[in-house]
Formats: C-alpha cells, structure tokens, sequence
C-alpha cells in the first residue's frame, strides 16, 4: 500500500474563492418540483457557485485570487515562492501548462518550480503530497499548493446526474519548510484505472480527438442527454468503489501511522454528496459533530472541495486554535488519497468572490 510520511513540512494558510454566479436546483427545468425536493434531501445540494463558461473565469483566475489574498495575508515575498503546483481538470489551454501562467500572473521569479497535475477529486491529497514531498529537505522554503475545477463547464445541462451536482471553486495552500515543526504529514493514496469509465470525458483529448460527432447530444439508458464533450458519470460505480475503499483508506492511514482517532478534530471528507459521504462517515464511525458539510451552498467542487470546506466552516478555529485533521479525497481517476495533518493558527482569508 502507498504510505508516506512527510516532515518538516507546515501548512501556513488556506484560501478559497468561488464565482459569484450561483444556481439554484429548484430553478432547474428538466424536473418537477417533487424530484427536485428529492434529489435536495438526498444528495444535499440546493445550490452552486458556477461560472458562465465563455472563457472570463477559469479555474486559474480563482486560484489566482485565492493566491493573491493568501499572499499578502501572510505578508511573504512572492520572490521567496520556489514551487508552483496546479492541481485541476480545467486548465486554461491543452497546453502551455497552467502554472507556468499562473507564476507569471503572481509575479513569482523566474526561479520558480511551476507544474500542473491533471488530478480532480483527490486533487487536494495528492498535491499535498506533492508540495509537501518536494519541500520537506529545506532545498526549496516557500511553495504554493493551487488546486480547483470549474467542473460544471462538463456538466450537460440535460443531465440531472452532473448539472444538480457539480459546482465550481479555487483554492491556494500555503507551505513552508520548517526544521521545527514537530507534526508530520501522513498519507495513504491508491489508484484503480479500471473504473476509468466511470467519470469520464469521452472525447477531445488524443485517444478520441473531437469531431462534428463530439457534438452530438444522445439520451442514455437513464435517459441522461449529453454530447461526447461533457461529463459522463456512473454513479453507481463511484458509489461503489468510495464505500468499499475510503474506510479502507483510513482505517489503513490510522493503523500505519498509529493515529488515536480521539484526538482528531475534524473528519474531512470530499463534497462528492451528502448520502454518500453520510454513508463513509458511520462506516468509519466517527460523530457527526466531526464531519462538517457545506455541499448544500456549493456542491461538489472536485478538488476544490475540501480547502473549500475549511474555509467555509472553519475558519474561526483555523486562525486561532491548533487543530488535527484526517482528509480523504476520491473519485475521477478512479483515484483515492488520505491524510492525516495538523494546523496551528494558519492565515485563513473569508471566502473569496469573483
């Protein structure tokens, strides 16, 4: 199993930003009122924060302002910043990469390590692996974790199962290397490419390049219509595949690292929907005060979702208490990652607009 401990690593601060634009899954015209309260009370979204996907807000632009505010709050030097993550299904173009951008836009020095990782719901955990991985032998000080999707731009609106559902959002984590930092970082990740089907795609990329046809809309056996170019999700097989494999996941991290479950904090689990996340909560028994949600207000935000989640409802603590925290993050890939980590007075900005 993929276990790994990282040192010398500390968490400084954590921001967010999502699109102003919000949509309400009561307006939504493909259901009636009865179906809709359903879908409300089971899966826990009333609404999202989505952009208008004409190319003026991309995931970029609200990690960029994520990045900007947690910048100037912890008043560093942006020359200081030696790594650049992007974490994200929706980058700006197939290629140049992102975060080269994104250096660019925060005025970073040239001296600086940039990379995307084309990662969705486990986004946050692995990048903080990555970050964290690279950071922990002090050759490089300052870095900064960007991690978000603006997953709606995949979303058929004639598709109940992923236009109720996804929601879009930035994030920006600040790291620092830290000889005397006491707390380590613990991970667990695993992988299963054979749900790959599961969330996908299907065409535009280099194994089914577009044609006219990607711009078809076709009803499915669920009587879902989408093009080739959105989002086709199985939600019975994502379903299956997080119950069977987060408990394991945590169960696996908590045994490994000898974790007292007791003295955790926080259960964070990625906003994938509330019946769901309900499900891995008492599997994994821990209480329900633990588990904080705000997938009502923002649905699932892939990546984004768990730095979402602490900024939203945490960030009184955050800034002012030393705070333990277990986060798991699964889906698109199909792919998993936990962590066990710990914060202690962090810059946490409020939630950012654009």
């Amino acid at each position: 199993m993929a276990f790994i401990q990282i040192r010398n690593v500390e968490i400084k601060g954590i921001s967010a930003c999502v699109p102003q634009r919000i949509e309400r899954n009561r307006d939504y015209p493909y259901l009636s009122a009865e179906e809709i309260e359903k879908y409300i009370s089971t899966i826990g979204v009333e609404e999202r924060h989505c952009a208008i996907h004409d190319g003026t807000i991309c995931t970029s632009d609200l990690c960029c302002k994520a990045a900007e505010r947690l910048i100037a709050d912890l008043e560093w030097d942006s020359s200081e910043i030696e790594l650049l993550v992007f974490i994200s299904h929706t980058a700006d173009y197939k290629l140049p990469s992102t975060a080269c951008i994104l250096q660019d836009r925060l005025g970073l020095s040239k001296q600086c390590m940039a990379f995307d990782s084309p990662l969705g719901c486990s986004g946050f955990v692995y990048g903080l692996g990555m970050v964290s991985s690279i950071i922990q032998t002090g050759m490089i000080k300052k870095a900064l974790l960007l991690v978000g999707n603006t997953q709606s731009f995949y979303a058929s609106p004639e598709d109940q199962s992923t236009a109720l559902l996804f929601g879009d959002g930035g994030a920006a984590i600040a790291l620092e290397y830290n000889a005397d930092f006491k707390n380590t970082i613990d991970f667990h990740y695993m992988s299963d490419g054979s749900g790959k089907d599961a969330l996908i795609v299907p065409d535009g990329g280099c194994r089914n390049p577009f044609t006219a046809d990607s711009l078809k809309m076709a009803e499915d056996v669920g009587g879902y219509r989408r093009s080739r170019l959105h989002e086709k999700m199985d939600g019975l097989e994502v379903f299956s595949f997080a119950t069977v494999n987060v408990p394991k996941s945590l169960k696996g991290l908590i045994d490994r690292f000898v974790i007292d479950i007791n003295q955790i904090d926080y259960l964070l689990l990625h906003q994938a929907n509330k019946f769901l996340c309900e499900k891995i909560r008492k599997r994994v028994k821990f209480d329900a005060t633990k588990v904080p949600y705000n997938i009502d207000k923002f649905g699932n935000t892939s990546g984004a979702s768990i730095p979402l989640l602490m900024v939203t409802n945490l960030s009184g603590q955050l800034k002012t208490e030393n705070l333990n925290f277990i986060a798991t993050g699964f889906g698109v890939g199909l792919s998993l990652g936990s962590v066990r980590f710990n914060t202690n007075k962090i810059i946490c900005p409020e939630l950012l607009y654009l």
